[in-house]
């Protein structure tokens, strides 16, 4: 038994390290006014109608997870807004670790914020990992598709992940999956045949009158197999950054925080209207 307990203790922190890890150090303080990101005096212009909502990965938060894609749609004259969600008590800094469905609820208000400050009737959402996936929860069950225009998955986990198998360990350990999900639900709701994406996914993955977009890669690491990321139903439109890009060595980490062949197609996404072409020099 104390074998079998320490062999548990070795792949527990594997596991939790591994889904969903989306930064490397915690920021100080949550972006100012004066950035142009999360300036909730910012008013939506006519070529870009529609705030955009950043929702964070897991152990991600609303500052570390954007350095790149916040600064980057700001200037490009989008109102730019992101959220923490899924915080755990005692835990700073690194959240999206509580059950989806209580995350969505959190999305959904902070939605509701964001469209009575800027006066719109809709706004764009784009996630990362969780944060790709968590909003369709969202849309599903809490009001959402009444208030997005589009959804944008960066490597998301729409069907859960096997983590290249490591999940599998868990069952060789009576009591692993629920000590888990008891102490991190955010996490085991993420692993492919949760209860959670049986039942988000149930009818089919999307809702009517919202746009989605995945944008994958083929070397991510934390949602495998990387092609279940991909939606299937109406208004989806499904990248590989590879066909893209074929040099494009971006992983699960870098496709949220630093990649610009994945910001230049998210920058399509929002506005296809005025989308050009994405290569290997787009940034």
């Amino acid at each position: 038994m104390k074998l079998r307990r320490s062999r548990l203790l070795a792949v527990l922190p594997a596991l939790v390290l591994a889904i969903g890890v989306t930064t490397a150090a915690p920021a100080a303080a949550t972006p100012t006014v004066g950035s142009g990101w999360n300036n909730f005096s910012c008013k939506p212009s006519a070529r870009h109608p529609r705030p955009v909502v950043l929702v964070h990965g897991t152990f991600g938060n609303a500052v570390d997870n954007w350095l790149g894609l916040a600064p980057y749609l700001v200037a490009r004259g989008y109102c730019v807004f992101s959220l923490d969600y899924g915080q755990l008590p005692g835990v700073p800094f690194f959240h999206g670790l509580g059950a989806v469905d209580a995350s969505a609820r959190q999305l959904a208000g902070y939605v509701d914020r964001v469209l009575a400050a800027t006066g719109a009737a809709k706004t764009d959402i784009v996630g990362h990992s969780q944060g790709g996936m968590m909003p369709r929860e969202y849309l599903k069950f809490h009001g959402g598709a009444d208030k997005v225009n589009a959804l944008i998955g960066l490597a998301p986990s729409n069907h859960g992940t096997d983590l290249d198998g490591l999940t599998r360990l868990l069952d060789q350990f009576p009591g692993a999956r629920q000590y888990l999900s008891t102490l991190t639900p955010g996490l085991t709701d993420q692993i492919a045949g949760s209860d959670m994406l049986g039942r988000l996914n149930a009818g089919g993955d999307t809702v009517p009158g919202v746009r989605y977009t995945v944008i994958a890669t083929r070397y991510d690491e934390v949602v495998t197999p990387y092609r279940t990321q991909f939606l299937d139903g109406p208004g989806v439109h499904n990248v590989l950054l590879q066909d893209l890009c074929p040099a494009d060595l971006a992983e699960h980490v870098a496709i949220g925080l630093a990649d610009g062949v994945a910001f230049h197609e998210t920058a399509n996404a929002l506005d296809p209207a005025h989308a050009t072409p994405t290569t290997c020099a787009s940034g």
